[in-house]
This record gives structure tokens, sequence and C-alpha cells, in this order.
């Protein structure tokens, strides 16, 4: 068995976005955001990620700007560290040493040197007691500085980030827990509490949820659980403090900031709606509404020009002054479960799976970005809790990525179930996929598994689905009986079948077509999808057969099952006997389509196992013990876009396909080998351009004019006097060719200085010509004295000719060279005497 050894379990792509504030920078130009190990620079105009911050190696739990250098941002993380960025190059300065797993992160202007982080008091992760620190960070020049001096500010704040916060500039700082209002004055060094009852007379909850600060007066909002905003003040006084109710909201306030002015609060929560209220008139409100989902957070930029809302769907909203939403970047949607399993689109290579309500999302795992939705129930969904509606529980893709099947379902309390079965034809002109046929009950009962026929060289197009109603049934897709113009294929029954009255729990075909696999409890059968006949049956002891799935390739003779007993079985199917079995409690298994491995997740004390293997092969290609803690249950294998050379035995299965599963805490990790991880660091950390661009009329004018010259610079010397080079190294042309795209001023700014490098100045011209000619004359002057000397001194020369027969010939200069020499005789070497003289 090979161990995992340089294999590591990582987030790549589809973290969370949303778990703690963005940071807008002072010019408005970026936004950073906590998204899994690492943190993410956005552009807030073009939304695409500009750089990937990596170096933690746990989760990232608080970003903010430093308050004494705005191009620097300081990162916390539950590994202990906090580190030091520079977030307009990618480059990560300096980390900090604190020793003790961190959660939330604050700082103030007034504290400079100083930094105030939320802590376990027990020093243990599992801990639910946090305290608010202050740590003086050290003036050191190593990249690696322990942290050690640590002074607790309040003890038993909460985790959460949204709960502390610094008030008029540091001079205070409040934080809210359950019931309670906490404010400790610096100055004093004096902590006032402020407590509420359980509930009002009207019956809400009045326990805190988030606390803002005024910038400048001494005002500090906090937002509760029945939607309540209440303004403190007079706070620095115990019995004197008065506070003021406002209300708009009818669930619980889960952000709220003041604008860098303090001339309005912002607010949000379940409704989606971003609430601006007048600063001491808050009669007088504004909203944006119809936001998409839930709002989590709000910050402003520091020069007020921004808003920005996380939402619960992982998604950041910018928007311009409260007026209209100018930017929306989407991560991975994540849902409290996930109903269909992961898979990945034929086409697009995207990862599909459950995605806003009643909705499939297309994610790109190489750009770690939403490319799109398909709305699939295409209904108005509605916030209201307790209310049913319908889910997409189940989807599948055809071969060739031109079908998709959902199946969508709604239980109400005192009514049948509700299912519709709708297929989904891909088309060419819009890249996405339209509605074909929908199907309205197509089973009696809940269907519990679907799927397509593999065969990418069969006539028909045939879908599966079993049902719990104790059917399958075979739907094909058919030419329409009435051919006009405006109809195209539709899909209808073709079969359906039974096996004594059991019900089928899971499906699947095989590589070729030519086999289906349905499970019957405890009982497995094969059918010929060509005359569906029943070709044989494969018995086990009694208990449910849970997953099934056809070998590839050169195993494709194998049929491999878990079961309700924790046994894992391989058949083979020209013996129609069992090969081997073990015993293994699988929660997952599935086959790599693009090779014979299989990979079998084990739930085992809490954790996830992993084993990857042949069905052929007795021992196992790979194994990684405790995964992730929880039950796998939602996993698929990716193709890669370039196949991997690995000749590691332990890391070959990763190949051709990488392999993605989705834990219990919605979390989306992957399985990446040292060289990988250290291709990638390389690449993100390379900031010169490509020389391999493409054949732009820019290029034509200016690179294809660099490349000749380079070139032929050294052969062509006498011809480039002719020709006036282009002015390349000027500082217009330099901006233009080694600025980032994305940071560049717009073109409209850029043009005129660009052309005006490009122009060339007659009076240089004329100057130059003027000196060219200036030149040519004197050289020519001195050629012709040149000549009567030589002829001149050609008889002496004669005569001493052959004196001079036996000596070596001294080798003679040619006209250039001459020329050099005429040159370098006529510079003024005055300052090489006053060097000697001194």
């Amino acid at each position: 068995m090979v161990e995992h050894g340089d294999i590591r379990v990582v987030h790549r792509g589809g973290s969370k976005i949303n778990f703690r504030d963005p940071v807008i920078s002072n010019d408005s130009r970026f936004l950073l955001c906590a998204s899994g190990e690492s943190v993410k620079v956005f552009s807030t105009s073009t939304e695409e990620c500009i750089h990937d911050l990596r170096g933690h190696t746990d989760l990232v739990t608080g970003v903010l700007l430093k308050p004494s250098n705005h191009l620097q941002a300081c990162s916390c993380s539950a590994d202990g560290t906090v580190r030091l960025w520079d977030f307009t190059d990618g480059i990560l300065i300096k980390t900090y040493v604190i020793g003790y797993p961190i959660y939330s992160i604050c700082a103030s202007a007034n504290h400079e040197g100083v930094i105030f982080i939320v802590i376990p008091m027990h020093s243990d992760k599992r801990s639910e007691l946090f305290q608010l620190v202050a740590i003086h960070l050290p003036q050191s020049g190593d990249q690696l500085v322990e942290a050690r001096e640590l002074s607790a500010v309040i003890t038993d704040v909460s985790s959460n980030p949204a709960a502390i916060v610094f008030g008029r500039g540091g001079e205070y700082i409040a934080s809210v827990k359950g019931l309670q209002l906490e404010v400790y004055f610096f100055k004093k060094q004096k902590t006032f509490r402020f407590p509420l009852k359980e509930d009002n007379k009207k019956g809400g909850k009045n326990t805190f949820t988030c606390v803002a600060c005024h910038p400048k007066d001494d005002c500090i909002a906090t937002g509760h659980e029945d939607g309540k905003i209440r303004l403190w003040r007079n706070f620095n006084h115990k019995k004197e403090y008065t506070y003021s109710t406002l209300h708009w909201h009818h669930s619980a306030v889960s952000a709220l900031c003041f604008t860098p002015e303090g001339t309005n609060l912002l607010s949000g929560g379940i409704e989606s709606v971003l609430v601006q209220w007048r600063y001491n008139q808050e009669s007088q409100r504004d909203f944006l509404p119809r936001l998409g989902a839930a709002i989590t957070h709000i910050a402003v930029s520091p020069d007020g020009a921004l808003f920005c809302t996380s939402h619960s769907d992982n998604k950041i909203t910018i928007i311009q002054s409260c007026v209209k939403v100018s930017a929306v970047i989407q991560g991975l949607v994540k849902g409290d479960s996930v109903r269909t399993d992961l898979m990945v689109d034929p086409r697009s290579k995207s990862l599909v799976l459950n995605g806003k309500p009643g909705h499939l999302q297309f994610y790109s795992l190489q750009r770690d970005k939403l490319l799109y939705n398909l709305d699939i129930v295409q209904q108005e969904y509605i916030h209201e809790s307790g209310l049913q509606q319908f889910e997409v529980v189940k989807a599948a893709f055809g071969a060739s990525g031109d079908w998709l099947a959902t199946v969508e379902e709604r239980k109400q309390k005192a009514a049948e179930l509700e299912l519709n079965l709708k297929l989904w034809a891909f088309d060419e002109q819009t890249q996405s996929f339209v509605l074909n046929t929908t199907i309205s009950a197509p089973h009696e009962a809940q269907i519990t598994a679907m799927c397509f026929s593999n065969a990418t060289d069969s006539q028909t197009t045939m879908l599966v689905s079993a049902s719990k109603d104790g059917h399958f049934k075979a739907w094909q897709l058919a030419a329409p009986a009435h051919t006009e113009a405006d109809e195209g294929p539709s899909w209808s029954c073709d079969f359906v079948g039974t096996y004594h009255g059991l019900v089928p729990g899971c499906c699947c075909f095989s590589a070729d077509g030519s086999l289906l696999a349905v499970s019957f409890q405890e009982v497995v059968t094969v059918w010929s999808p060509a005359s569906w006949e029943l070709l044989t049956t494969l018995s086990q002891p009694p208990k449910a057969i849970r997953d099934l799935c056809f070998g590839r390739l050169s195993c494709s003779k194998y049929l491999l099952g878990t079961t309700a007993n924790n046994l894992l079985c391989c058949w083979n199917l020209l013996t129609c006997s069992l090969e081997w079995s073990t015993s293994m409690d699988v929660s997952l298994l599935l086959a790599d389509p693009l090779s014979e491995n299989m990979a079998a997740f084990c739930c085992q004390a809490g954790c996830t196992d992993l084993f990857v293997f042949k069905p052929s092969e007795p021992r196992p290609l790979f194994s990684h013990k405790a995964v992730c803690s929880g039950k796998v249950t939602r996993a698929v294998f990716a193709p890669r876009e370039e196949m991997l050379e690995s000749c590691e035995e332990s890391s070959q299965w990763l190949n051709r396909s990488q392999l993605y599963f989705l834990t219990q805490y919605m979390d989306l990790l992957t399985f990446t080998t040292k060289a990988e991880e250290d291709k990638l660091m390389a690449s993100s950390k390379q900031l010169v351009i490509d020389d391999s661009v493409a054949m732009t009329p820019f290029y034509l004018l200016l690179g294809k004019q660099r490349q000749q010259q380079q070139e032929g610079g050294d052969a062509a010397s006498g011809m480039s006097a002719e020709r006036t080079a282009l002015p390349q190294g000027s500082a217009a042309v330099r901006e233009l060719l080694q600025t980032p795209a994305h940071v560049l001023p717009s073109t409209s700014f850029l043009c005129s200085m660009f052309v005006k490098s490009l122009l060339i100045s007659t009076a240089d011209g004329r100057e130059e010509n003027k000196h060219a000619e200036e030149e040519m004359e004197s050289e020519k002057e001195e050629e012709d004295s040149e000549e009567e000397m030589e002829s001149s001194s050609t008889r002496p020369a004669q005569a001493s000719a052959s004196s001079r027969a036996a000596e070596p010939a001294e080798p003679s200069l040619t006209k250039a060279q001459l020329r050099e020499l005429r040159r370098v005789k006529k510079l003024d070497h005055s300052w090489l005497a006053g060097l000697l003289d001194s």
C-alpha cells in the first residue's frame, strides 16, 4: 500500500469569499477578502482576481489594511500567524508568529505598531471562550518574527469580527456578546457594561448581533435579533447613557457600518436590501433592494466612493454610493447541502452542482470563477422560513454534453409529492442549455437514481431513472411523430422494468452502453438495453446495495458495489461470480472516466480515509488517512487540461484527472502533488509578460519593429542610420508595455501621450541632418589629404621595400577604424590633466 507522501489535500477553488468582511483599498481600485487558506485581491472595476496571496496553512480569519501604510495589508489565520503583504504586487513581506489560533483582527492608527486579535482563552481551538488581546509587533528585519507580548484588553468576547469595533479613531473599543454591550476606554483604562433584558415588551429578542461606531461622534450603533438598531450615546457615564431605536428589518440585523464621514449608517439582513440611514435624520432612508441573497457583511471604501456587501450565497457586490451595483464577484454558491451529485460538464469542463435555490451552477475550477447559473425551476424563490418550494434534487449529463436531465421535487405537508423530470438540450448559438421536454410525475414516488448511457457512438440517446415506486424507466430520444418545421426531437418512455416488487436503489451503465446494472435492495440485476432482457442477477448477503460502478478500459469486465453492511464487492461479468470482497465502510465509490482507477471514501472514527485502486489488482495504488473530518458523500474526477508527467507510483493516478470532494462543512477540497504546488507558486510570482503575445495591431506597430531591430542590430548598423527608429524607449511606450493592464489609466488619457511619443520633431530632424552633412564634408576633406600623402610617399616606400622584405607586415586599418581613430583624436582630454595634477 502506497502512502500519500508528497500529495497534499488543499483548497483549490470554491472557497468562501463571504467568510469575513471584505476590505477596499484607499484608492477604491482593489478589494481584498479571505478565501480559504489564502487572501484574494480583486479589481473593483473588472471583477478579476489579480493576486492570490498564499502562505497561511489554515483558514484565514481576517484581513485589514495597515493603518500606517495603505499599500500593505495584514491577514490573520487559525494557524497562529499574522502575515504582512504588499497586496499590489502580491508579495509576502513578513510573518509574525503568535502561537495561538486567531479568529479576528483589528487595528487603529492611534495604536501604531500594535494590533488587536481575538484568541481562545484556553489556547484550544475547541474552546468557546475568547478574549481580545493587544500584541506589539516587534521591529525586525527578519521575515519570520515571533510576537509573544500579549496583553488582555477585554475578556469573554465573541469570535465574530462584526461584534468588535474601534470608536472615534481608536479612543475606545466596543464589544457585544449575548445581551451585553461592553465599552473599553484606553485613556481611562475603564470598562463600562450595558446589559439588556432578554425580551422586550413586544416580545422581540434583544440579543446583540453586530456593532458599529461613528467615526467622529460618541455614538455606537448595535444590531439585534428582532431587526432593531439601537444608537447609544453618553456611554462614558454608566448611569446616564441613552439610546434611540430604529426599526425597518423584519429579521435579525447581520451587518452595520458607518460611512467614513459619519453622514450615513448602512444596515443589512436577510431581506437582501441595503438600507442607508441619514445620521441624525433617521426618518430619511434610502434602499437598494433585490441584491439576490441575505447580506452578511458591509464595508465602505476609505474615500466613501464604493460600498461593498457580502452575501450568504458566497457573493460580493460592489455598489457605487448606494445608487447602483457596479460589479459582482461570485464565488462557488454554497447552501446547507448539495442534493445533486458533483458533476463535470463534458463541454466546458466546469463543475456543476446546486447553486442558488432552483438553479444549477457551472463553476470553472481552473479559473476559480462562476461561469453562469442555469434556472431549472423557473419560478420566483420566496425567502420565507417554513415555505416548501421546488428543489433540484438530481441531475445528469449525456456523454457528449449535448443533453442535461434534471429532477425537481416539492413535498407539501398535506399534499402528495410533486415531481418534474426535465430534459435540456445544448444550444450552440446561446452556448447554454434550453428546455426541450418536461415530464410531470415521471414516477409515483421519489426518484433515487438517474444516469445517461455512456456510449458516444450510439444511434439513440437513453436516460434511465429509478424510483421508490418499485420501477425503473428508460427514456429515449425520438423524432416527433408529426414532422413540423418548428418541432424538434422529444423524449418518451421506452421501457418500464421491475424485479419481484423490490425497490430499486441505484443504476449504472457500462462504458460502452451495452449493459445496465440496477440494484434492487440486496440483488444486482444486469440488463441489455438493446432488447431489455434480464441477463443475470448477482446476489449478496442480506443488506441493501448502496453504490454501483462499472470498471473502465481494461477493467470493464468488473462491476463494483458497496453494501449497507460495510462490504466492497467486485463481480466478474464474464463468469458472473464474485471476484473479491473486503470489509470497508465505503461512503462513496466512483470511477475515473479516463483510466482504470477507482476511488473509495471510507468513514472511520469520525474521519474519512481515501483508497485509490484498480479492480484487477488487490493492492491499492494510493491511500490517505484522515482526509477530512466527517463523511464525504459528494466527489468527482475532473479531467485535466494538460496531462501531468509524474513518474512516482503514488501520484500517477493524478496524471489524467484531478479528484475533488465536498466535506460535510461544504468545503471543496482536492489532491495535489508537491511538484504541482511549486509550479503554481512559481507561476503566481512571475510578473514578466510572455513574449508569445497575439498578433494585434499594437504588436505589428511596435513589437515587430523591435524584433527586427534586435535580430539585425549588429549586421545592419549602417542601415539603421538611414532610417529613424521609432522611440520605443520613451516613457509613454515603456509605461504601456510594462504596467499591468488592470492598473493602467483610461485609454483616452493615454492616447494623446502615446501618439505624441511616436511623432518625430522636425526641428530635431533638421539639426541631425545638418550635423550629418558637416561630418560627411570633414571626412571627405580628410580622405583627400590622406590620398595626397599616400601618393607622395610611394617612391621612398618602394626604395625601402627590399630592406623590409624580411620583416613581418604590419596590419592595415580599415576606413571605419581610421574614422574612429580621428574622432578620438578630436576629443577634449583636458579633464585628464586636471586629474593627474590633483
